[in-house]
């Protein structure tokens, strides 16, 4: 099985899929549409696409290139996401005066930029930073990128595990060329959908109304603009359940009642790390 993921070879999506499908080859592209598109064409098998990050938030591309695609979610997985800094062989720490990196891991790994009093540059991927820090030979150049970017392009680890928050993750999903909903009642389930209300008063509360009042839990709800009007907006949702379920069904009903598109992108399991979510500790 071929599947596909956006970035270079050592990429926190390389990582994601050796994880959750060890059997699998991996496809790298060089855009989040090339790897849409070699789902689209067949070249791949899935795509496993990172979709948001418990720290930089969402993964804006993804928002808008999903629902246009017609691919659908099978499946999601949650991985701990940790930077190693890393250098040409030799390198030491003290001598770095650049880190390249994707600007989401730059932004995760502001403390040690700072302390260390070094210039950040952005790069495309954390994999494709390493790599060119590889080929560069500098060790006045560092990278951030996953501990599988050093073994792949021969670079040392000056630090490990340097992001600012332990509990940065990210969360990647499935995607297909075709439909795959799971089965009702198989285990904890994701309905993940798309929709934009109609051009009435308050339409967007009268269509949210019904999963409050049948009690259907909305885990995550999010606007963003379309065809660059302020005033399209599109919004992006997951809650529990199947849409065969009884209250889930009748949430999704009053749902399109006041909606003018509406799309379901996918019914899959939950994955395990949503059992650790829960209210903040204080």
């Amino acid at each position: 099985m071929k599947i596909a993921f956006q970035g270079e070879p050592g990429a926190n999506s390389h990582n994601a899929i050796a994880e959750a499908f060890p059997n699998a080859e991996p496809l790298p592209c060089a855009t989040f549409e090339d790897a849409l598109a070699a789902i689209s064409s067949g070249e791949a098998d899935l795509g496993m696409i990172p979709i948001e990050n418990s720290i930089a938030g969402r993964v804006a591309d993804i928002h808008h290139l999903l629902p246009a695609s017609g691919l659908h979610i099978i499946g999601e997985w949650f991985m701990p996401i940790h930077h190693q800094l890393m250098a040409p062989r030799g390198a030491k720490i003290e001598d770095l005066k650049t880190i390249e990196s994707h600007v989401h891991a730059l932004g995760q790994c502001r403390r040690l930029i700072r302390r260390l009093g070094v210039k950040s540059i952005v790069a495309a991927d954390t994999a494709g930073s390493a790599r060119i820090v590889a080929e560069r030979g500098d060790k006045s150049c560092g990278s951030l990128a996953p501990r599988l970017a050093a073994e792949i392009y021969g670079l040392d680890i000056l630090a490990e595990d340097v992001e600012d928050e332990s509990h940065n993750t990210t969360r990647f999903v499935m995607l297909s060329k075709n439909a795959k909903w799971a089965d009702q009642g198989s285990a904890p389930l994701v309905t993940s959908f798309v929709f934009r209300v109609r051009n009435l008063p308050a339409a967007l509360y009268k269509a949210l109304g019904g999963f409050a009042t049948n009690g259907v839990n909305m885990t995550k709800l999010e606007s963003y603009m379309v065809d660059g009007e302020f005033f399209a907006t599109q919004f992006y949702a997951d809650v529990d359940g199947h849409p065969d379920d009884r209250n889930l069904a009748f949430a999704l009903e009053e749902l399109k009642f006041f909606s003018r598109e509406f799309r379901i992108v996918g019914v899959y399991p939950a994955h395990p790390f949503r059992a650790t979510f829960g209210e903040p500790t204080s």
